[in-house]
Parts: C-alpha cells; structure tokens; sequence
C-alpha cells in the first residue's frame, strides 16, 4: 500500500536533511521503525516523520495514516475509533454492492444467456458470491506490498469457511441426526484438497509465470466439468433432492437452488446482506422513485428507528445508484436509470484523472469535458428509449453490461479502500500483513457465509444442510482458483517475462497445513460416522481452527516462536 519515492540510485530512501527512521517494508512484514525510537513516541514526532521525511502515497484514496497520526494524534483513541467504524462500513459497502448490484447484473446477465442452473450456479453465481474476496484480493496483489494480505485472506477465508461454518452447522443441526450425500461431498471436499496441494507447490517453488497461472485458474474449468458430469448421471437422485450439484454458490449469500416437484432447478437470487437491509431495499423498490420517497415515512409503518435507518443510508445509497444501472424489474426507476446512463461515463472519467496524476490542468479538463459529452448521450438515449412503468425488453444486452461494469468498478474502489486501510492499521497496530490478511478480512468477507449457510441448514425443507455445507467447501475452490488465480495471472502478466515471485511468507505453511488438517478430519470423520452432522464433528472442526489463530496470535506477541 506504501510506496516510497527515492533516488534510483539507492537502495534505501532517505532525505537528506534529516535522519529521521523510514518505513521498511519485508515480503512477509512490515515494521514502522517509529514504534521502536524513543524519540518518537509522541505524535507530533510521527506526524513530522510521515510529512517530512518519506512521501507515503495510499494505494486507495485516504491516507490513513496521516489521519491517525496528525489528525488524531492527540487522541488515539478517536483516531482506533473512527478506523475500527470506517472499516465496518468498508466492509458492509463491499459486501452490499456485491449483493444488491453485481449480483443482480449476473442473474440478468444469466437470464439473457439462458444457461442452465448448474453452470450458472458453478460460473457466474458463484462470481456474485464470491466477488468481496476475489476483488480484495485482486487489488492487494497491485502492490507487492499488500500480495502478503490478499494470499492470507484468501486462505483464512476458506480456512474459516471450512471449519468455522461447517463446524458450526454441525453443531447447530446435531440433534436432528441429518445425513449428507457422501459422493457430493467427497467430490467437493477432495477437489479443494487437490488445489491445496497444487497451491502449496507453487508456494514452495516460490514463483509463477503466466501460463502456470493460467493453468492454475483453469483447474476451475476442469471442476465445472465435473459437476456438469456429475448433473448429468445424478439427475435422478437430484429429483429427490439427495445431491446438490451446485456447491460453490448454494449457500444463501448468493442465491439457492431448490429441486422441484418436475427435477427441475429454480434459481433465485438471495443474499444475506440482502436480507439484513430487507426493509430499506425493500421500501426502495415499493415506494414511487424519488428521492422524496425516503421521506414518506408515517409512523403507522416505520419507527423512529427506520427514518435514522433511511437519513444514514441515504448517502451510502444514492452515488451507488445513480452511477451503476439496474434494469431488475423490482428496483426499476427511469429517473435512476437516466441519471446512471449520464453519471457513469462521469464517475470513470474522475477515477481516470484521479489515477494519472502527472496529467496537466488542461488534460484533465478535455478528459472531463468528454465524459461529460458521453454522459449526456446516454442519458439522452436513456430519456428516449425507456419506459417508466417497466424496465427495457429491447436492446438489454447494454444495460446489463453497463450495470456489470460498473459494480465491478464500485466494488473495485471499495476493496482497493479496504485494502488501504488494513494495511495502515497494521502499521499503527505492528501486525504483520499474514496474520492480518489471515483475521480481519476474511472474518469480515465470511461472516454473510456463516449466517446464511446456518440460516439455510436449520430450514425444514429438504436438503438444506447439503446445500449449506457444499456451499462451505464449493464456495472456497471458486475463491482460491478463480480470485487467487486471477490475481497470480493479472500480476505474473504484468511481470512478463519475468515470473512472478511469491512472498516468501512461512506462515503460510501453517496456514495451508491447517487447513488441509481440518479437511483431512472432516474426510475422516463424517464416513466414520454414517456422513451424519453431528456436535463431536462440528466442536473438532471449531478446536482445529481456534487452536491455529491462537497459535498466530501467540507468535504475533512474542510468546511463540515456530519460525
């Protein structure tokens, strides 16, 4: 995240008017050496340090560390405060993009292909459930400094996916005695064993070039085929609703798939983010569409509550919506959709310019102005073409491509935000990117994972827990070949034709070992025990996981040293 300009010439930089300590940055950790002068333990101190001596520029928007230091350096407190809530909100921002634009844009993307459910639930909705993570990463692997937070996010995510999530819907489901399909589950389980093993070689040869990247993200294609194989001889059993052929997107944080009474797969698109903002999205799309009607509020169906709800809302709310299209038919308003074709062109012309700093006055100025130009043919177009009472039949091909991208961007500035702002607490706290990367973003990336698969184990209808617990190891080979992947081939392309060298990192050892422990006892003890879901399965996946975080959290502390 931190870049320092200096002289070419040397291998340290330095200013030559002072002798203060500089920012190093390791592969595998990053030490302020502000933390270890005495002579620098007061803020004014740091302040000087960060605004004399070094230029640190944030890979995102904000410079945290300024902001904590010389904004807040009389008050460290305020300034753990507002980053603790700033990172709440990053969180809840990239999570409710995804769920409410992205993912929205994919099902009408799936629609208008008019693929099947499997290879919908195994390509495009499993992109929606998995865009937080594959965008964290992908954006953490720009800067050499941050490929350490994004590799361990990955890794904690699924870490924590397979044995916090599964552990805990064992638990919770353990009474009712639920029995899973083995062949599912052994397919899904021993495929993400399998890219483990192909993701700790590339770890142990230390680098990657672009076609082994390739070929590692393509081993998501050769899954894809597997399950479709899989849809294809198991029809029957999936008639009865015994296996689940969907695993990398059946948990309900992005969409379900239920068997009907025809063999058939209704897919419909879920969210738990969703679900937790039902009654603002939902007032959203029932009330006219205006802005007026956020205020149109009677206390016979709101509180006092909601209309805070709505005022707080409301900013995080409309830059979203008045910049990506929506041509779902519940959320559509020709006044937003006018204002999205006019606005889009804008907000990448300013995300252009804001990006090419060395861009003159007048460059930047021509750059708008053209933007500008765009935006007001589309919105003349979009005037035109539109109804108000229904979203477009014709010509929705463009819509939707204008939606997708443009959630791909939001959801790009949050994640490149996100990134910025763990990577300076983990300066200001002295944690090492690993064992943050490892903690914070994947907790916060996972936890919809947690509340929807429990939510959708502990339902009546048949097969809930199977698709719950095929979601917690599906959802993890999605994010680790095809968001991992991308990364390593996005960043090995960029260092043609040199490869690309991982972080030397022997954390991740642990972490991958872990991990594979955790798979290794859920393979051996579910066919132990009848493939039955059960309190002494879930509390063993739940102690293997604690027992890792603690061990990290012991070694960041001095207490333990394994390395």
């Amino acid at each position: 995240m931190l870049s320092l300009h200096h002289d070419k010439n040397s291998l340290i930089p330095h200013n030559k008017n002072s002798n203060l300590p500089l920012l190093i940055h390791f592969p595998w950790q990053t030490v302020s050496l502000l933390h270890h002068k005495p002579r620098y333990e007061s803020s004014e101190a740091k302040c000087t340090y960060l605004t004399s001596t070094a230029r640190c520029d944030p890979q995102g928007y904000m410079n945290y560390l300024y902001f904590f230091y010389c904004v807040c350096g009389n008050y460290p407190a305020l300034g753990y405060i507002l980053l603790l809530m700033w990172l709440i909100l990053l969180f809840y921002l990239l999570g409710n993009t995804a769920a409410h634009y992205f993912c929205s844009n994919l099902e009408g993307i799936t629609r208008l292909l008019k693929l099947s459910p499997t290879i919908a639930g195994v390509t495009l909705l499993a992109l929606g459930n998995g865009a937080p993570d594959i965008f964290s990463s992908i954006v953490s692997f720009m800067d050499p400094d941050t490929n350490v937070v994004g590799l361990n996010s990955i890794l904690g995510a699924a870490f924590f996916v397979s044995c916090v999530v599964v552990g805990t819907i064992s638990i919770c489901v353990g009474r009712r005695e639920i029995i899973i399909d083995k062949l599912s589950f052994i397919r899904d389980l021993g495929f993400l064993l399998f890219v483990l093993l192909v993701l700790l070689m590339i770890i142990i040869i230390g680098n990657i070039n672009v076609f082994c990247a390739l070929a590692f993200t393509s081993l998501y294609l050769v899954y894809v085929l597997v399950v479709s194989i899989g849809h294809f001889f198991w029809k029957e059993d999936e008639k009865k609703g015994l296996i689940d052929v969907c695993p990398p997107s059946c948990s309900a944080k992005a969409f379900s798939f239920q068997a009907t009474e025809h063999g058939d797969l209704e897919t419909s698109l879920l969210n738990s983010m969703a679900e937790m903002d039902e009654s603002i999205e939902g007032r959203r799309a029932d009330e006219p569409n205006s802005i007026k009607s956020y205020f149109k509020i009677t206390s016979s169906t709101s509180s006092c509550f909601h209309k805070i709800l709505y005022l707080l809302d409301l900013p995080l709310y409309l830059p979203r919506r008045l910049t990506i299209p929506d041509v779902s038919g519940q959320k559509w308003s020709k006044p937003y959709a006018v204002a999205s074709a006019a606005f889009a062109p804008v907000l990448l012309t300013v995300i252009w310019n804001s990006k090419r700093k060395e861009k003159t006055t007048e460059e930047r100025m021509v750059i708008y102005l053209f933007g500008g130009l765009i935006g007001m043919a589309f919105g003349t177009v979009a005037l035109w073409k539109t109804k108000k009472d229904r979203p477009p039949t014709q010509f929705l091909c463009p819509w939707l491509a204008g939606g997708f991208l443009m959630s791909v961007v939001w959801v790009c500035i949050i994640a490149e935000e996100l990134v910025s702002l763990l990577v300076s607490i983990g300066v200001v706290l002295e944690i090492s990117p690993s064992l943050l990367g490892l903690s914070v973003p994947a907790w916060g990336n996972s936890l919809g994972d947690l509340v929807a698969n429990v939510f959708v184990a502990l339902q009546d209808e048949p097969g809930g827990a199977q698709v719950a617990i095929s979601g917690s190891y599906g959802g993890p080979i999605f994010n680790i070949l095809v968001g991992l992947g991308l990364s390593l081939l996005l960043s090995s392309w960029a260092a043609y034709p040199c490869p690309l060298v991982i972080p030397k990192d022997p954390t991740l050892f642990q972490t991958v070992g872990f991990l594979v422990g955790g798979l290794l006892w859920a393979l051996l003890m579910l066919p132990c025990r009848g493939m039955k879901l059960d309190r002494v399965f879930g509390c063993g996946l739940l102690t293997i996981y604690l027992f890792f975080m603690s061990l990290r959290f012991a070694e960041s502390l001095g207490l333990l040293q394994l390395q």
